[in-house]
């Protein structure tokens, strides 16, 4: 069956390879839709220290049912839509033992710590299946991304009362965006782009920064009437970025990362003490937050075309990955026709 592989630094192409063996407690999937994500591009510049090439890269899937093993749950039936949980979680470590198993210390994530999702057909355990309900496959390549988002504001506790700073309007930024204004929060996204920043007024921001072109702590001062947000969450993953979801948040705030920052990030910390922050991480996402996307796409209410920059059949896919790394602030998400 046909699969894409990235084979080293920006060198992809499509290979051939088994078809997998379904074994008991597996469902076969038919592949429809995969996504690339930042990951992905990290791996294609050779930036991706968590990668072991070459490697089947993809977790971001809209799929069929083909085929049910033995012992799997009457509800998984052939040609339903689902999507896929793309973590493995070892049931033994720290975060496990604390019901946190998006954040095993152990994880493999499809496309990263192993082959991922970009090909025909693929087998996983049932558990990692998730029904889409009414979605089609072409949006279901959307909601892993935003998951993360949509976890990151759980981790944040944002509340109707908070305002809450989200830096970066990718596709998980856009999930937070959407998760805080469904919470009843005042949302401000900042980013670089004035099109995504339309976007993401779309989605659910009350204001928009261009960081690059406004004072953004002015701006925020004017927004929260001199106290700073009370939630900030990172969904770019550099220094700069970084640094302003300290210094910007408000006295007592919570500031939550995404994003990894490729750098060495150096911080003033007497705002740590003075501030009283909390500084959380957030990992992946729980399958909760998976149905919690599903039900919001299932409203029809987002604006899924423009979240979808471009589709493509597996052998332009090396041509849209390098057109992605030329020029990555114009694009959302580019999908594969795996069909194609």
């Amino acid at each position: 069956m046909k699969a894409i592989q990235i084979f080293a630094e920006r060198q992809m192409g499509v290979v051939e390879i088994d078809q997998p063996v379904m074994k008991a407690n597996e469902v076969l999937l038919r592949l429809n839709y995969v996504g690339f994500c930042g990951s992905d591009l990290s791996t294609f510049l050779g930036k991706n220290p968590m990668v072991k090439m070459p490697v089947i890269p993809g977790h971001e899937v809209g799929a069929v049912i083909e085929k049910v093993g033995e012992d799997v749950p009457e509800g998984l039936k052939p040609g339903m839509v689902v999507t896929v949980n793309p973590y493995t979680n070892c049931g033994k470590c720290a975060s496990c033992r604390n019901g946190r198993v998006n954040a095993c210390q152990h994880n493999e994530t499809l496309g990263v710590q192993r082959d991922g999702a970009m090909r025909e057909y693929i087998a996983l355990p049932w558990e990692k299946i998730i029904p889409a309900g009414l979605l089609t496959p072409r949006t279901c390549a959307l909601v892993e991304p935003m998951s993360v988002g949509f976890h990151a504001v759980s981790r944040a506790q944002v509340t109707d009362i908070d305002v809450v700073l989200v830096i970066g309007c990718g596709m998980v930024g856009m999930g937070a965006i959407v998760r805080s204004a469904q919470r009843g929060a005042t949302v401000v996204a900042a980013d670089i782009d004035d099109d995504k920043l339309v976007l993401a007024h779309q989605m659910g921001a009350s204001y928009t920064i261009n960081s690059k072109t406004e004072d953004v702590h002015a701006r925020l001062m004017e927004i929260t009437s001199g106290f700073g947000p009370d939630v900030v969450i990172e969904a770019v993953g550099s220094a700069p970025t970084y640094q302003m979801a300290v210094n910007e948040v408000a006295f007592t705030g919570r500031t939550v990362c995404i994003g990894y920052a490729k750098t060495e990030v150096s911080f003033q910390t007497k705002f740590f003490v003075q501030k009283e922050l909390d500084i959380r991480g957030s990992r992946n996402a729980q399958p909760s937050d998976f149905r919690a996307v599903i039900h919001y796409l299932e409203r029809g209410t987002c604006p899924v075309d423009q979240l979808i920059s471009r589709v493509v059949k597996p052998e332009e896919a090396p041509d849209a990955m390098q057109q992605w790394a030329d020029n990555p602030g114009k694009v959302f998400r580019i999908l594969v026709d795996m069909q194609g």
